[in-house]
């Protein structure tokens, strides 16, 4: 099996990128509990897949700021690159398809890891023709080879896990990056007094995201793992800071 015949639901390979091999008795992971109870809604119903998988839906969702934070992905991905892409976990909307465009101008391709196969199912159908490998994987436990990938982008998912998963996520995201790469986080914040979306995101993120506010309690940078220099880590705001970016260089 090579790379252009991984399958989102088959047997996960371990050819040509670094994966951990797990022997011939690999077993797919389960949909973990807290994703289940709390965002069966939003990424586990087809009709939730039906509804969100529309770009003007998540712009909205993100205040007309979808556009402008994948740009701030991109600008991360700004020269050739010598080893892939991932991206950890599925997201509505056209984010992976240009980050999949990106990453094959630069010489290499995305690979794209989901814990829930209707997800990866709805991406295979996206991005039909991008050319995109995708894996069946859970975001706390990758079976990449450490070093794996030059550039890891973790694009709003760490506000929809609990803090020991959120953790977990963001230490394999740093352990599957290379040295001289990059791993790229973007996801809430709590925005500035002066922002009025801060007093209207509070009670929408508690009820139907009660992960989030732990991302308005402490910021991205305080939930990674310790030991990293600080000059290694470069953080910038966007929409009033409800939303950040934080890069590790690895």
């Amino acid at each position: 099996m090579n790379d252009e015949s991984v399958t989102a639901l088959g047997v996960d390979p371990c050819e040509g990128l670094g994966l951990v091999d797990t022997g011939t008795g690999w077993i797919p992971p389960s949909i973990p509990a807290y994703c289940e109870e709390t965002y069966w809604w939003a990424y586990l119903h087809p009709r939730s897949v039906w509804l969100f998988e529309r770009e003007w839906v998540v712009n909205l969702i993100l205040w007309g700021n979808m556009h402008r934070l994948t740009d701030a992905v991109l600008d991360e991905l700004a020269e050739p690159l010598s080893a892939p892409v991932l991206q950890v976990a599925c997201v509505y909307g056209d984010f992976s398809r240009r980050l999949a465009q990106h990453t094959r101008q630069l010489g290499r391709r995305l690979h794209l890891v989901d814990v829930a196969p209707i997800q990866l199912e709805n991406a295979r159908r996206k991005l039909a023709g991008q050319e995109v490998i995708f894996h069946h994987q859970d975001s706390t436990c990758l079976q990449f080879a450490a070093g794996t990938f030059e550039r890891t982008v973790v694009f709003f998912l760490l506000h929809e896990q609990p803090a020991e998963a959120r953790r977990e996520s963001i230490a394999e995201a740093l352990r599957v990056t290379r040295r001289g790469g990059k791993a790229v986080f973007v996801d809430y914040h709590q925005p500035h007094r002066a922002n009025p979306l801060r007093y209207f995101m509070h009670p929408v993120l508690k009820t139907l995201e009660p992960f989030a506010h732990d991302l308005w309690q402490r910021d991205l940078v305080q939930w990674l793992p310790p030991g990293i220099a600080p000059e290694r880590v470069h953080s910038q705001l966007y929409a009033g800071g409800l939303y950040q970016k934080v890069v590790v260089d690895c």
